[in-house]
């Protein structure tokens, strides 16, 4: 998996990738398509309160076989899931209320798995300890208040070809970018992330 310490990014050009997503099925269709063409490395989930962030995690771990409910680990940080062999990382970093708090749980124990998902919740809360994401998810609500506006931004060969894949999807609605859809201005700096 990605080094820990070193936030920079390789030097692809990141191709990103807008997808509207009109209701909580769409969410849960792009989801599992997310969960079919990316299955390990590190994603970073960014956007507001209430931006889907956690609603996109549980359908991707739906997706990919969890039974049960999935919580969100705003108090405990991480919640992990074992999936048909695979381990699986939740973070939600809001609460931290210092990156080097995910030294002393061990982050490192979680990256050394290259076989594992992470999920990571506002990432911007764990830089620099937070490893380099494959992937960025940036959340935005629509102005109806119901729509979810997706950005998709590789950073490394693995992100870059999930989003190819995606670009496919007859069922995705695939959009152009626009000023009115408020992913310009996300609250991590995505060259860095």
């Amino acid at each position: 998996m990605t080094d820990l310490k070193d936030n920079s990014r390789p030097s692809l050009d990141s191709t990103a990738l807008y997808i509207e997503l009109m209701d909580e099925a769409a969410t849960a269709m792009c989801a599992a398509q997310l969960a079919r063409t990316f299955s390990a490395g590190v994603v970073y989930l960014v956007g507001g309160l209430g931006a889907g962030k956690t609603t996109l995690t549980r359908a991707w771990l739906q997706a990919k076989g969890h039974q049960g409910s999935v919580k969100s680990p705003t108090y405990t940080l991480v919640e992990p899931y074992h999936i048909h062999n695979q381990s699986i990382y939740h973070f939600d970093l809001y609460r931290l209320n210092d990156p080097f708090e995910l030294e002393l749980m061990g982050i490192r124990d979680y990256v050394e798995d290259e076989d594992a998902l992470l999920l990571i919740e506002w990432p911007q809360k764990g830089e620099p300890v937070i490893p380099a994401a494959d992937l960025s998810l940036t959340l935005t609500v629509g102005d109806d208040e119901v729509t979810r506006n997706l950005r998709l931004e590789g950073y490394s060969q693995r992100g870059l070809d999930a989003i190819q894949a995606l670009k496919h999807d007859q069922n995705l609605r695939i959009i152009e970018p626009s000023s009115t859809m408020g992913l310009k201005d996300s609250p991590v700096d995505n060259h860095h992330v």
